[in-house]
């Protein structure tokens, strides 16, 4: 190896990449196994699960079904679904839920025990259940962390940055990672990605910082297949504040009889569907969407639900009263939001890949469950019931010697980078991707977008340093791959929509605006972007282990 880069090589059964609920979830159910969960979360637990208000769906209730549950994922997610997915989902999730409730985790209960089951739009039955009212997610994966930090089995790695695979003919062979203090080598057999989703690639969204794509991204480079890049859910109901990221009004409050209000105060969700507020979210966003781009405010009236669940969303009004507003005196103001991705790496039913040696679970995959629409509160379902899937089966393959592989070249930063200018490169970024490809497309948009982000990619490319050259730090480093993440992912979603001449849920073009009745969920690797034609990693020999 040439690079004077400090270097460090750390073995193990398994590696996790993430520490949301579907990381968690695989990491626990792989216990005794010895198992490295590495996350550039400062700590546990980390990523979208934590900020997750809305709940878990599962068809738990007296008289509701599985079969039902899988009948309203197929008709929400717009003619996509893969149908045998949603029905494993369904029950595997209901089963998953059952066991948690046995287990005693903290979900909101009735004096009798029972769960309170709330309902959210495009459910046919009340079947989400909450813990901690509108904290589910935070309350769920802290009780998962708290487990996780307790298992001996399990080494944690935290401030650290992902960075590639290292493949060997095309099978996993580790993952390069950038720590606090330099680079390590995790060498393993299997790796399992679940990093969550890419909001934090849009200007506008409700994810946290650290969602950036890199799990999407690294599976990329390696050559991964990938599915459905073009369809990002934009939460209907942010609140309408100067935030980064913007605060998530659950749609539990529509559920619970929350009403939204135009400029006027004319509640005009019921012209829009027969469902009105409990439409499907791409309905209810791009209804909303019209108007705030109209230069029309957009209210919801959080009055009706409070009043119905009294005590039942804190987080809410705690969010609310942080930007100095108050709920109950008036309605509050909205606008979507990126906030989900139903598309990402393609596995099967065990969350297995293209490339042998890894899975993906949770919203870096893209299992055929939420096709162009994912339905409410079926995210931290998919996370659990994926989670341990990937688990058992990672668990039951036995574990085959590493060939030999090349030492891979971490990527070197020129000294003079700073902060300043990758956090501008990465302001560019997220305004092009949103402007162009956010609630509402077209061509000339996309084009637009396509040509600002390829330039801006190029630009970051020219940042890193020559042999012999002085090299930047590890924070450094760190942020121009997150930087470069999120290029590559705003470009595959760019592709993926140019390429998607239709409308269809979640992805809505103007130049197009009807669905086409041969659609179908479309697969692309690294390869079918124009003009990309990097080595994948691991390819150039350096030193053998």
């Amino acid at each position: 190896m040439t690079s004077s880069t400090p270097y460090d090589v750390r073995d193990a059964e398994v590696i996790v990449v993430g520490s949301g609920l579907a990381g968690m979830t695989a990491v626990l159910q792989l216990a005794p196994r010895a198992v490295t969960l590495i996350t550039k979360t400062a700590g546990l637990p980390g990523g979208s699960s934590l900020y997750a208000q809305g709940g878990i769906a599962a068809a738990v209730g007296p008289g509701d079904r599985p079969e039902d549950h899988a009948a309203d994922t197929v008709a929400a997610g717009a003619g996509l679904v893969d149908a045998a997915m949603a029905a494993l989902l369904t029950r595997d999730g209901a089963a998953q839920v059952r066991r948690l409730l046995a287990d005693g985790l903290p979900f909101d209960r009735a004096p009798d025990g029972s769960p309170l089951l709330g309902r959210e739009a495009a459910h046919g039955a009340a079947r989400i259940v909450h813990a901690g009212g509108d904290a589910t997610g935070r309350t769920l994966v802290t009780a998962l962390a708290e487990r996780v930090l307790a298992t001996p089995s399990v080494r944690v790695e935290t401030d650290a940055f992902a960075v590639d695979l290292v493949l060997r003919n095309g099978r996993v062979c580790g993952l390069l990672a950038c720590h606090g203090q330099g680079w390590v080598l995790h060498r393993a057999p299997r790796v399992i990605l679940a990093t969550g989703g890419i909001g934090a690639t849009f200007a506008r969204t409700t994810n946290p910082a650290e969602a950036t794509g890199d799990g999407l991204a690294i599976a990329a480079r390696a050559g991964a297949r990938l599915a459905d890049l073009e369809f990002v859910q934009f939460h209907p109901t942010a609140l309408a504040v100067d935030a980064d990221p913007v605060p998530l009004l659950t749609e539990a409050l529509r559920g619970a009889g929350a009403l939204l209000l135009d400029g006027q105060g004319h509640r005009f969700m019921p012209d829009e569907h027969p469902l009105a507020e409990l439409a499907p979210r791409d309905v209810v966003a791009r209804a909303i969407g019209r108007r705030v781009a109209a230069g029309e405010p957009v209210f919801l009236d959080l009055r009706p639900a409070l009043a119905a669940k009294p005590g039942g969303f804190p987080t809410v009004l705690a969010l609310c009263a942080e930007h100095g507003l108050d709920p109950f005196a008036e309605p509050m103001p909205v606008a979507p939001a990126a906030h989900y991705h139903m598309g990402g790496v393609v596995t099967d039913a065990d969350g297995r890949t293209s490339l042998e040696g890894l899975w993906a679970c949770g919203e870096v995959a893209c299992t055929g469950v939420h096709g162009a629409n994912r339905l409410a509160s079926n995210s931290l379902l998919e996370a659990l019931v994926f989670g341990a899937r990937v688990a058992r089966d990672v668990a039951e393959r036995p574990l085959a010697p590493l060939p030999p592989f090349a030492l891979p070249r971490p990527p070197a930063v020129a000294a003079d980078v700073s902060h300043i200018l990758l956090d501008a490169i990465g302001a560019e970024a997220r305004s092009a991707l949103y402007d162009g490809a956010g609630l509402v497309r077209d061509g000339l948009g996309l084009l637009a977008a396509r040509r600002k982000l390829d330039r801006l990619a190029a630009a970051l490319d020219t940042l890193r340093c020559e042999d012999n050259d002085a090299e930047a730090p590890p924070a450094i480093v760190r942020h121009w791959g997150e930087a470069r993440n999120r290029l590559l992912v705003g470009r595959l979603v760019v592709h993926a929509a140019l390429a998607r001449e239709e409308s269809r849920g979640a992805h809505c073009r103007s130049d197009h605006p009807l669905p086409t009745p041969a659609s179908m969920s479309r697969t692309l690797t690294l390869s079918d972007l124009a003009g990309f034609a990097a080595p994948l990693p691991g390819d150039a020999a350096c030193c053998i282990l």
